[in-house]
């Protein structure tokens, strides 16, 4: 028998964790987890002393731009194997179990319970806050406007199917600004009460969930009627109580009604992503301080003459302003009149920024800042 010819040797068993096994393991992280629940105390309480204060200065609870500080400032100095994307979502929560404790957060959304708008509100805000569902983006805005409700999250872009324009029309008509943003990738499930496709009448969904899956419908279920609704929620709820019905809604929406996920992910486009504005009233908020990475929301229009937008556009490059949106919205005159919806990065505070808005304004007929707030970068 030659070398080669050896009979292989078994392979040595996986060596044991370096602490004393896995029961040794767990009692090192339940330690862990009991310092953590320490720390976050001690947090809590530094939490409430800042809230006497700010209560003594009559300043608000919420501050968006201190806490995109926070969380940047954690991502930059984390040194793993926590990755750094799930910084965010952990201590957002932590904000606002704290932020509970000085008051209540009250934030209205598009509804009923499982909604991209509550997900949305959740993302941001944090799961401790109370929760205003509403029937329609108009009585979200209301709510926002009329202090029923401290804040309010509007869809207000989709990369498939473009801008929200019943938000951007409530823009121009309420008192309400923009103070954040967020954004969530859009997964649109086919639900059912019963677990199959044959058998059903009617697609309920938002329009906008219809037309961001229009090629599935039209391939799977081309004879099968699409009801819209107010929202993908309530065509789940629909469907909860009609086995006749299918929504399109969030897994969370079908977990929430108790419905089958009869078709996963059947959105058009896979990386489907809607952006969502946080609005709330001035009297109430004031706007957020400049952060390091800020978009200003601007809607403006001009009169209609020969070289009026290349006019209105000349300031922000004049002052190396970036613009990062462009929309516009027919302005219903009957004159062939347009609003424009202006995104730019940076903050008014910022000289360069400031001088750019300030000659805008002057070339505009209408001119209204929408907001100012942080942006997430990473």
């Amino acid at each position: 028998m030659t070398p080669h010819d050896e009979p292989s040797q078994p392979e040595d068993p996986p060596a044991a964790p370096a602490h004393g096994g896995l029961q040794a393991l767990r009692l090192q992280i339940d330690a862990v987890d009991r310092e953590l629940l320490a720390l976050l105390n001690r947090r809590a309480r530094l939490a409430l002393d800042v809230g006497e204060i700010k209560k003594h200065e009559g300043s608000v609870v919420f501050r968006p731009e201190r806490e995109a500080q926070v969380i940047d400032g954690l991502k930059s100095v984390n040194p793993g194997p926590l990755q750094s994307t799930s910084v965010a979502p952990i201590w957002r929560e932590i904000m606002s179990a704290c932020r509970a404790l000085e008051t209540p957060t009250r934030v209205a959304y598009l509804g009923p319970a499982g909604t991209f708008s509550e997900e949305a509100a959740l993302g941001f805000f944090g799961s401790s806050i109370t929760r205003l569902p509403c029937a329609s983006i108009d009585e979200v805005m209301h709510a926002a406007t009329s202090g029923a409700a401290d804040f309010g999250v509007v869809p207000v872009e989709n990369s498939t199917e473009g801008v929200v324009a019943r938000s951007l029309d409530l823009f121009l008509t309420t008192p309400l600004f923009i103070i954040g943003e967020t954004s969530l990738v859009v997964r649109q499930n086919l639900l059912r009460k019963v677990d199959r496709l044959d058998g059903i009448q009617a697609v309920c969904a938002h329009p906008q969930a219809l037309a961001q899956c229009h090629r599935w419908l039209s391939h799977h279920l081309p004879d099968v009627e699409r009801r819209p609704v107010s929202s993908n929620a309530e065509g789940a709820r629909l469907a909860a109580a009609d086995p006749t019905l299918a929504g399109i809604a969030s897994e969370r929406a079908g977990r929430e009604y108790g419905l089958h996920v009869v078709a996963p992910a059947i959105q058009d486009d896979p990386h489907n992503r809607t952006r969502f504005a946080i609005v709330t009233h001035p009297q109430r908020h004031p706007a957020p301080k400049a952060s390091g990475h800020d978009c200003t929301s601007l809607v403006v229009s001009v009169t209609n003459r020969p070289g009026a937008v290349h006019d209105m556009l000349v300031p922000l490059k004049t002052h190396g302003v970036s613009m990062s949106r462009f929309e516009s919205r027919p302005a219903r005159s009957g004159q062939w009149e347009y609003y424009f919806y202006i995104d730019v990065q940076g903050h008014p505070d910022e000289p360069h920024v400031e001088a750019a808005l300030r000659e805008l304004r002057g070339a505009c007929a209408f001119f209204k800042v929408l907001g100012t707030y942080p942006i997430d970068v990473h």
